[in-house]
């Protein structure tokens, strides 16, 4: 401890005479310097007086003689300017810098004198009229010499000022040395004693004696010490008596652990394997650890394997219950042979096998429908073929689709979609035969199978009864948001081992006849047939191709004049797409349509047209003012686009045209969708300034109290209806009722597919307003409309004669 005082008393004498230094040091600087540079500073202003007063003393002189150009007295006035015996030199400068006069005085102190020493003064002379300027560099000799002697007398005082304070410093430090010291001795003496004691209390517990108290001798710091090890005593002491450590780890770990000794006899147990096992430790301890499981396990279990390795078992309970375990073993080293042995830690692994079960369920079954997924439908129907070839038996496998399912997920939600699809299994499930088989293949797909059944002309009979069965309990209600709905279906049959011998083929080939039912109409099925692979490959084939067309501009827009049906005049057209696929001549929009519609690619595709549209617009009315309004049909997903209406503004203004100028034909069933957005989405276009009208009118659902809701202008009627119109009553009828149902409206009625005269008269005779088709011009390009309706101004027009009488 005195050691440590005076060392501290050194430490802190050692930091003053530090802090004095480095105090000595900046103040030194500070003083030096700023003696030198207020020297400096005082000379310096005193030679820029002294310079300024002699360029004025000889500024005027000098101006009347540059005035006069008389050199002889100039060199005299800048002559008389050296007489001061701080002058180095003079010269006057030109106006444009270059010298005219200049003289340097040679003294030696001249030679000599450093930059700092010098000072530059230059007068302009000649006032506005710049006659040049004068510059006089004067300068004092010595001045650095003086600067050095001032900078070597301020050091030296201030070192004799440090010196001083030096041995201030040094009686200070030794001062408090000794104080700390003399206090570090006084301290020394007062811990010894109690330092002591503790000292031998901490021998006596090293050497296991708990039983001598530790007195506390003294009242300070030291006390709290004293107090903390007869603590730590009397714990050792009770820890050491009366409690078993292991027992309270053991206990505390929530799986079961057995202790045995090296013949497997249990020897220790803790509270988790008494409540897994239900015995308590006395009835465990002294039994073979084996007769602990399962009586089936007990044959393959080996003790010492176990001891050594992570395995999976089953043991049995006091109440007899079987449970799955997780056992991991590991031999217990020591010396000693009364420790030697094994523990084991088993754990409860009931809930994960629960989980496994759960994932192998519905790794092979759906989890909605509860029926078989595809990869185990396929797994099943493959061992079906398997045994019916054993047998020489046919297999029947139908492929079934829902149609237009994707209505009930867009309206009432995927949600109300689940439910649908988890009432339809239940209704096949309860209707089918006990030996079929139903499987859930993709979202609305569901493929069923029989096998047994014989090679015979009456199989056909007996899956077209039942597809008929099939069918009649798909079209039953369902109740969605508690309203009643009805859904249709479409099915393929292919049969096994006639139409296909493997899973693979079978499945495709009742796919492909599903596809051609949906393609006719759906709520049918339909035998398979090769030549539907053939089509079906025709389309894939077509899907392919049409996700390039755009990229290698197969796409053309052709337009069919609308004319009115009053007086003949051509008053639009409408834009019709066609596709013009190499090596195969002109795709029907009938075919390419559905399939842009089923990927997305009708999006891309109908901004394509609306952009082409609106071009061919813009370059006929560079030929002439108004060529009609353009008719452009627009699909479903088109109008279902977030930004449909954003795009639309942006084409028209990119291309400059009016959007008045163009009429949007949509289909009955596409307003009926979703007629609340439908009606806000039309309502804007139409405050666009766009014209909206309804295609194929009469072959939707729509009622007259919800068309007067949307702002429609044009009835479109299909040409079904037109086709017999002048011949069938029925279709007479059905036209004749729209034509005064858009007169009512005060909506303009436009026909369709108007080819024959006999048509032709009967429209105009019953009022309708506009007619298009072929008698009044096939599609014709851009071109050609633009010519005909130019011929149409020059009074020339081609269906002219229709109407001469």
């Amino acid at each position: 401890m005195l050691s440590v005082a005076v060392a501290a008393g050194i430490a802190i004498a050692a930091t003053l005479f530090l802090l004095e230094y480095l105090d000595y040091r900046k103040s030194s600087d500070v003083v030096v310097k700023h003696g030198e540079r207020s020297l400096l500073t005082a000379e310096a202003q005193r030679l820029d007086l002294l310079a300024s007063d002699m360029a004025a003393a000889g500024a005027q002189a000098l101006e009347t003689a540059l005035r006069n150009d008389d050199k002889r007295t100039l060199e005299k006035v800048v002559a008389s300017l050296l007489n001061n015996p701080y002058s180095i030199s003079a010269r006057v400068l030109a106006p444009d810098g270059s010298v005219v006069y200049e003289t340097i005085r040679q003294d030696q102190w001249t030679q000599q004198i450093t930059d700092q020493d010098k000072r530059t003064i230059r007068r302009g002379l000649g006032g506005v009229d710049s006659l040049g300027t004068l510059e006089i560099i004067v300068g004092r000799p010595g001045l650095a010499d003086t600067a050095h002697t001032l900078r070597t007398q301020l050091e030296r005082v201030q070192q004799r000022d440090f010196e001083r304070r030096i041995w201030i410093v040094a009686g200070v430090g030794v001062l408090i040395t000794g104080l700390l010291t003399l206090v570090a001795w006084m301290l020394a003496q007062r811990l010894e004693r109690p330092i002591v004691e503790l000292i031998r209390s901490a021998e006596r517990i090293g050497e296991g004696d708990y039983t001598r108290p530790h007195k506390v001798t003294s009242n300070d710091e030291i006390a709290e010490l004293e107090m903390a090890l007869d603590r730590m005593r009397q714990n050792l002491r009770q820890t050491t008596i009366t409690k078993n450590y292991l027992t309270i780890v053991l206990n505390s770990m929530n799986d079961a652990v057995l202790v045995t000794s090296p013949d497997g006899m249990v020897r220790k147990i803790n509270d988790a394997a008494v409540r897994l096992f239900g015995y308590n430790e006395e009835e465990i301890a002294g039994q073979p650890f084996i007769n602990l499981l399962a009586e089936n396990e007990r044959e393959n279990f080996s003790l010492e394997a176990a001891g050594v390795e992570t395995r999976e078992t089953v043991i049995a309970t006091h109440s007899g219950q079987t449970i799955p375990v997780s056992l991991s073993g590991a031999p217990i080293a020591g010396d000693d042979p009364q420790f030697q042995g094994t523990i084991f830690v088993v754990r409860n692994i009931t809930d994960r096998k629960r989980a496994e079960r759960r994932i192998r369920y519905l790794a092979r079954y759906d989890a909605l429908t509860k029926v078989p997924n595809r990869m185990q439908f396929q797994h099943m129907l493959q061992q079906a073929i398997a045994r019916a070839r054993r047998n020489d038996r046919g297999i029947v496998l139908l492929y079934l689709d829902m149609d237009r399912f994707k209505e009930i997920n867009d309206t009432f939600g995927h949600a109300a979609g689940d439910r649908t699809l988890e009432v339809l299994s239940e209704r096949l499930i309860r209707i089918l035969p006990r030996e079929a088989v139903v499987g859930r293949l993709a979202g609305d797909e569901f493929g069923l199978f029989i096998e047994g059944f014989a090679d015979s002309d009456d199989e056909r009979t007996q899956a077209a009864n039942l597809a008929r069965m099939v069918l009649a309990e798909v079209c039953k209600a369902y109740y969605v948001d508690q309203q009643e709905v009805f859904l249709t279906a479409s099915v393929g049959i292919a049969f096994c081992p006639k139409d296909a011998e493997n899973v693979i083929d079978l499945i495709r080939n009742a796919d492909a006849a599903m596809y051609h039912s949906k393609q006719n109409g759906g709520n049918s099925f339909a035998f398979y047939s090769p030549d539907m692979n053939a089509a079906a490959v025709e389309r894939l084939m077509l899907k392919s191709k049409l996700r390039r067309a755009l990229e290698r501009d197969e796409l053309m827009m052709l337009y069919q004049p609308k004319v009115d049906l009053r007086d003949g005049r051509i008053i639009g057209a409408e834009a019709l797409l066609r596709w013009r696929l190499p090596g195969h001549g002109d795709i029907s929009p009938s075919q390419f349509i559905p399939l842009a519609e089923e990927t997305n690619m009708i999006l891309g595709i109908g901004e394509w047209v609306l952009n082409r549209v609106c071009a061919d617009y813009h370059r006929w009315q560079d030929k002439i003012k108004n060529p009609g309004r353009v008719s452009i049909n627009l699909s479903l997903k088109q109008l279902r686009q977030a930004n449909f209406i954003t795009r639309c503004k942006s084409v028209f203004r990119r291309h400059e045209v009016s959007p008045t100028c163009f009429e949007l034909e949509i289909t009955e069933t596409t307003l009926m969708v979703d007629p609340k957005r439908t009606i806000k989405l039309l309502d804007e276009l139409y405050a666009m300034g766009l014209h909206l009208s309804i295609d194929d009118f009469g072959t939707g659902y729509s009622s007259l109290s919800a068309l007067q809701q949307f702002p429609i202008g044009t009835l479109k009627i299909d040409q079904s209806f037109v086709r017999d119109a002048a011949i069938n009553s029925d279709d007479a009828t059905i036209v004749r009722t729209i034509i005064d149902m858009g007169k009512a409206l005060e909506v303009e009625v436009v026909a369709e597919g108007v080819e024959t005269e006999e048509q032709f008269n009967f429209l105009r005779n019953r009022g309708c307003h506009y007619g298009q088709g072929r008698l009044f011009g096939d599609a014709m390009t851009s071109d050609e409309f633009l010519s005909l309706v130019l011929t149409q101004e020059s009074g020339r027009a081609k269906v002219s004669e229709l109407f001469a009488s």
